[in-house]
């Protein structure tokens, strides 16, 4: 099998990026797709189905996007998710592979949830790997669910996890247990305790 080639200046060591600088690289990555297709702020807001409030802040890194937002915005757009976190990269083909070390990832912090996605440098996956630290400790942490396309993977690494599915009854996870759900579904994800749980989270879209 063929490997991928990762080039070392496309990883990001999120270790020494404070959040300001992650969102204002964001946001600087955003408008420069957006500008790339000649829209204004109010076209990509319809496009993508997002306010126009949500984008400018995106923009100007004031605030984080949750996955959700992240793949209505790639959707609107029409781009790869992974373009947000990397300004080149190569589509994932048949009979190839990459390897991610520990520390090799981009990270997007939002007020409950710290994501950090694995091999930005890969475009067009099948999948979208991530691992994270839930901040959040209790449902009413959140303003509204989560909801998504597509089909969503999670174990949990660290910790105890509450997951709350819309119209369901919370399900407990311990360290090492799982659960697999579709992501259309409204979902929360809340750490038990006192501790900030870590997680490992897979989505594929349908």
């Amino acid at each position: 099998m063929a490997r991928v080639p990762i080039d070392p200046k496309l990883l990001f060591m999120t270790m020494t990026k404070p959040e300001d600088s992650q969102r204002t690289l964001f946001g600087r990555r955003l408008r420069h797709l957006r500008l790339e297709n000649g829209w204004t702020l109010a076209e990509t807001a319809e496009r993508a189905g997002l306010a126009i409030s949500t984008i400018s802040k995106a923009e100007r890194g004031i605030i984080a996007l949750t996955y959700d937002r992240l793949a209505q915005l790639a959707a609107g757009l029409d781009v790869d998710m992974a373009a947000f976190f990397a300004a080149e990269g190569k589509n994932f083909t048949p009979g190839s592979f990459a390897v991610a070390r520990k520390g090799e990832f981009r990270r997007q912090e939002t007020p409950n949830y710290v994501y950090e996605m694995l091999f930005p440098e890969l475009w067009h996956k099948a999948m979208s790997p991530m691992m994270g630290t839930l901040k959040a400790h209790d449902v009413t942490d959140f303003e509204e669910f989560v909801r998504h396309p597509g089909q969503e993977f999670l174990v949990v690494m660290e910790g105890t996890v509450t997951v709350h599915i819309d119209g369901r009854d919370p399900v407990t996870l311990n360290r090492g247990d799982s659960i697999y759900f579709d992501s259309a579904l409204g979902h929360l994800y809340a750490s038990d305790g006192d501790n900030d749980a870590r997680i490992l989270v897979v989505c594929a879209a349908s």
